[in-house]
């Protein structure tokens, strides 16, 4: 018999490259954290500013997310990522430059200009090239990526900051931003159709493509509407997911008094939890959705669960003084809070398809404001108090906000043709 050598599908090549997109882009959003208390005592900052400097990135970030989206669904996620993308490189390069407070948060707040429509941008092209029965698997895997690179960063930091020091990892995370942009940029398309290895078999399996020639008008305010309380979710979730991503290996290294090998290796356990977490919620999420055929039961409970979880794994952190158990306890919270991810990702695209960029990105509104003071927030309450337990208990408070929310969700109902505005008739010429 023949050998036939295995080529993977187009699609699965583009799921690659967002996954590598989100792995690179969470790197460059904890990469900092490690380097926190380098940096705090390089440019003589207070736990209070780090928290601003750390928090300077969320504010693009929640602004540029209301139109991010918007941009991808008109103008095509293939020119978005890459544009923004360069924007993500050079904030990550500028940062090595960084003197004190000031250039330290605006690079962060380049950082969050550039990020800002990724997430958005990718699900839109997530949903022109992937099947309704792929999507929660999707979001899983994406999103499982994105913590691998937060499970890495801490070592690799902590090991180029022994080679050389904290601004090398900064010049490295742009180089390595600079490469995915131009592997993006000549790969991708932003219709399977105009791909020339997608087969038309491929091609019947996908939704269907968007007529260029079409203007389309996108139903901002319907989508607003129907997203507000998935956005209210998105926050609740996020706000303790910065908690860990900005805090946590300062946590292990002042709270415990580790140094910076042992509270990175710490981070990091974390952070791998998170990884089977984001896998799990989106492959569980799928498998209800194709045995039940009820997207409430795929997105609602799998959400309900992860929170509940969560909050229960966070309790012992508050009362407990054991690292061992403290360090479970975080690993067991991480892991029941992404498996939110993958269904919750999911919504916008079940909800609206064609339009999921811009649902998607007034969901991730929720991330960004979350990003704002979820950081200046934690670090305000351990200048003030010296505690840095207390902070996981207002995480526990909005994990329960976010469980009530969830129940005015409606995933299985997707935008309808009376909530969204008709096609606009193209413009003809005389």
């Amino acid at each position: 018999m023949a050998f036939r050598r295995w080529r993977p599908a187009p699609a699965d090549l583009v799921l690659l490259l967002i996954c590598l997109l989100y792995l690179i882009q969470y790197s460059d959003r904890v990469n900092i954290a490690t380097a926190a208390s380098a940096i705090r005592q390089d440019l003589h900052l207070s736990n209070t500013e780090l928290g601003f400097a750390f928090s300077a990135f969320a504010y693009p970030y929640a602004v540029v997310q209301l139109f991010g989206g918007w941009l991808g669904d008109k103008i095509g996620a293939r020119r978005i990522l890459t544009w923004f993308g360069l924007t993500v490189a050079l904030a990550s390069v500028l940062t090595a430059f960084a003197g004190g407070l000031w250039s330290l948060a605006a690079c962060r707040f380049l950082l969050g200009v550039g990020e800002a429509p990724s997430l958005s941008t990718a699900t839109s092209a997530m949903s022109r090239w992937l099947p309704v029965e792929r999507r929660g698997f999707a979001q899983g895997i994406t999103h499982a990526c994105s913590r691998v690179g937060s499970a890495l960063t801490p070592p690799v930091i902590a090991l180029l900051m022994a080679l050389w020091d904290w601004r090398a990892a900064f010049v490295l995370a742009g180089v390595v931003g600079v490469i995915w942009v131009v592997a993006w940029f000549w790969y991708f398309r932003d219709e399977p159709a105009q791909h020339r290895s997608v087969s038309s078999a491929q091609l019947a399996a996908l939704p269907v493509p968007r007529d260029r020639a079409e203007k389309v008008k996108v139903p901002v305010r319907a989508l607003f509407v129907r997203m507000l309380p998935v956005t209210v979710v998105d926050f609740c979730y996020a706000w303790t997911l910065w908690v860990f991503l900005t805090w946590l290996p300062s946590f292990f290294l002042h709270y415990y008094h580790m140094n910076l090998k042992s509270s990175a290796l710490f981070t990091s356990g974390v952070f791998v939890a998170g990884i089977l977490g984001d896998t799990l919620g989106g492959t569980i999420s799928d498998r209800i959705y194709r045995n039940s055929g009820s997207l409430k039961k795929a997105r609602r409970n799998v959400i309900i669960t992860g929170m509940a979880g969560a909050l229960v794994f966070l309790m012992p952190v508050l009362f407990v003084k054991e690292l061992t158990i403290v360090a479970a306890s975080l690993c067991c919270a991480f892991f029941c809070m992404e498996l939110v991810i993958a269904p919750l990702w999911s919504v916008p695209m079940d909800i609206a398809p064609r339009f999921a960029g811009t649902a998607s990105s007034f969901m991730n509104l929720g991330f960004g404001i979350a990003g704002v003071l979820s950081p200046l927030t934690f670090g305000f309450v351990i200048d003030q108090t010296g505690n840095w337990t207390l902070p996981f208990l207002l995480s526990i408070t909005t994990l329960v906000v976010g469980i009530v929310f969830t129940f005015w969700m409606r995933p299985e109902q997707p935008l309808t043709v009376n909530e969204a505005p008709q096609r606009e008739p193209a413009s003809s010429t005389a």
